[in-house]
């Protein structure tokens, strides 16, 4: 399935998201089982074939991750998690200093310390998303690969700070 072809956008990685959003509810109002009650068994299981093509297309749109992935692998460059080149081992450091940070934050309780740490992340994720909407841009592919694997870094860092956030409200 192209994600970008079943919500009728362009394949590029820097999207207007409000307004693939707009056409995900527009698509799936249109194709909503209530529409089809008095269809036939093959049209009804058509539209929930379809309904199901345009949910997956939006949760792989709306994901920068995901979204990276589907524009390298229609240029048929091989993603999966793991097989991105070795990052540079000055960034694994960082990342591993950054997380024993975090761990020291989560040890103190300082949910300042932990949402500070976080904005700077977000900012880093938010520039390597630009790296790569240039990078597709300019039709590179494979070269792109190492910044996927940082932008994976980034977003594991992001979901442990959510999890941590969640253990310190409690």
């Amino acid at each position: 399935m192209d994600p970008f072809a079943t919500l009728g956008v362009e394949a590029r990685f820097d999207l207007d998201l409000a307004a693939v959003e707009k056409t995900h509810r527009e698509l799936s109002r249109a194709l909503h089982p209530d529409r089809y009650v008095s269809a036939g068994a093959t049209e009804r299981r058509e539209a929930l074939g379809k309904a199901v093509e345009v949910n997956e297309a939006w949760r792989v749109l709306r994901d920068p991750i995901r979204r990276a992935q589907a524009l390298l692998s229609a240029r048929g460059v091989v993603v999966a998690e793991g097989r991105e080149p070795q990052a540079d081992p000055e960034f694994l450091m960082e990342m591993l200093e950054q997380r024993e940070a975090l761990d020291e934050a989560k040890q103190a309780r300082d949910l300042s310390r932990v949402h500070a740490m976080a904005s700077g992340i977000e900012a880093r994720a938010r520039t390597v998303e630009g790296e790569l909407a240039a990078g597709f841009a300019r039709g590179e592919a494979a070269s792109l690969l190492p910044k996927l694997g940082e932008l994976r870094f980034f977003k594991r860092f992001l979901d442990e700070v959510s999890a941590i956030e969640d253990e310190l409200a409690a």
